[in-house]
């Protein structure tokens, strides 16, 4: 398949495009700056593609570009920009798709478990309703304008995403550095939930859903074992061989980032991926120690 991919240069993006490649695929690569070849396009949320006629002749997309939702405190800007690059960006990838002339066989879309917001220790599947919080409402439009690609015949696939566990980037990759000094610790009361992915499960099932046509809708990418923040915690000293006695009370988060703290830090949201496993998928560490052994290595 010839596979489009927008966020290339991020995280996700970056470990997927050898693993297209190793699956004979080639990709067509979105981002904001100049192309730097015919395997780039140009392409930016607000303003969608430079050159849409690049587009024709392409078999699959995998949608993945979105502003970052960690940082520091929340301000209106960067909410705006949160959702902005979500909802925004989404529609202006499916309304260039609807109007090629032979459409793409498949639209694989992130989305992320923020769909279900806060939950406590409910055990949620991909039938479980939104949550209320501000990063449900994102997600909701989000998976709306995704699915309108449906309504060009094109198979579309919501990724509802967890934590990713990779050295490189996002949340494992912002917790190193504390934690190998011994600053690691507990968040709030420990138990709140969180489900993760290696990042080597992750991108497997974003090639797991473009080459299976019985795959559609949501899709919960995320280990079969979420755990608790306390044992996260615990797991994660244990690897590094360090100590995790320093806690970080709950008032010290909302003190220090606010909104964004209680969404990605104490909100609590035990997902587990129903869909994957009732369709064949095999994680390939499904353990969360193994997993984070992996991925510091």
């Amino acid at each position: 398949m010839k596979v489009l991919i927008t966020g290339a240069s991020g995280l996700i993006g970056t470990a997927l495009q050898p693993r297209l490649r190793a699956k004979g695929h080639d990709a067509l690569l979105a981002s904001r700056s100049e192309p730097k070849d015919d395997s780039w396009i140009q392409w930016d949320p607000e303003n969608g593609f430079a050159d849409p006629s690049k587009l024709e002749g392409i078999d699959a997309v995998v949608h993945l570009a979105g502003e970052t939702v960690s940082g520091l405190r929340w301000t209106d800007e960067k909410k705006k920009a949160i959702r902005n690059s979500r909802v925004v960006g989404t529609r202006s990838v499916v309304d260039a798709i609807s109007e090629l002339e032979t459409r793409p066989r498949v639209l694989v879309s992130a989305s992320a478990i923020g769909f279900y917001g806060d939950r406590g220790d409910e055990v949620l599947t991909e039938t479980s309703k939104s949550g209320k919080t501000f990063l449900a409402e994102v997600s909701r439009e989000w998976e709306a304008e995704s699915r309108r690609a449906e309504d060009s015949g094109v198979r579309t696939v919501l990724l509802r995403t967890g934590i990713v566990l990779s050295k490189d980037g996002g949340a494992l990759g912002t917790m190193l550095m504390p934690f190998k000094l011994g600053l690691g610790g507990v968040v709030g009361d420990g138990k709140q939930w969180m489900s993760w992915v290696s990042l080597d499960d992750h991108v497997d099932v974003i090639v797991f859903a473009l080459e299976n046509d019985n795959v559609r809708g949501a899709v919960n990418s995320v280990s079969p074992d979420p755990v608790t923040n306390e044992e996260f915690t615990k797991v994660m000293g244990e690897v590094l061989y360090r100590p995790t006695f320093i806690p970080v009370p709950e008032f010290a988060v909302h003190m220090m980032f606010g909104e964004m703290g209680e969404a990605l830090l104490l909100d609590s949201t035990r997902v587990i991926p129903k869909r994957l496993t009732d369709l064949g998928y095999k994680f390939k560490f499904p353990d969360l120690k193994k997993a984070i052994e992996n991925a510091v290595k």
